[in-house]
């Protein structure tokens, strides 16, 4: 999966913020009592990887994830700034919430931050669903003949 780009200054992402909806949830950022309960949930819903790379993430000033909670409960979250300044992700929502907007919002309010940030640009790094981010954020594909970053990364062996 190719790492890409996206432009922070896009018209796209000045429309996709008007299309939103949120019904019930709450997309905020995650507060630093909560790292513990997030983390731990990242783990249990998609990966150790991810769940370090939120262990980072609560440990920038301001904290870099936004939680979406659904009636107190955790639905979605969403990282930046934490594998290198300017990445976004790892993002994920919980499977029984899914089809509902609930990334599409996460997505959007995070790269609107890492604007506010300062940053003109988001690099979406190991991009999975490549067209979904070509859609909605204009994202292209960084031409690279090396996995970037992520090349030599150190895995768990499979059991």
């Amino acid at each position: 999966m190719p790492d890409m780009l996206v432009s922070l200054h896009s018209p796209i992402l000045v429309e996709l913020k008007r299309r939103i909806e949120s019904d019930r949830v709450t997309i905020r950022p995650a507060l630093p009592p909560e790292m513990r309960l997030v983390i731990d949930w990242v783990r249990e819903n998609f990966s150790e990887n991810w769940a370090s790379e939120v262990a980072v993430a609560f440990s920038r000033r301001p904290v870099a994830c936004l939680v979406a909670v659904d009636a107190g409960k955790l639905v979605g979250f969403a990282c930046y700034d934490t594998t290198a300044p300017g990445f976004f992700g790892p993002t994920g929502v919980d499977a029984e919430s899914r089809g509902r907007g609930i990334g599409l919002g996460l997505l959007s309010s995070c790269l609107d931050t890492m604007k506010t940030l300062g940053h003109a640009y988001a690099f979406i790094g190991d991009a999975g669903p490549v067209d979904f981010y070509a859609k909605t954020v204009g994202a292209v594909p960084i031409p690279a003949p090396d996995k970037g970053i992520y090349q030599g990364m150190l895995r768990r062996p499979s059991r």
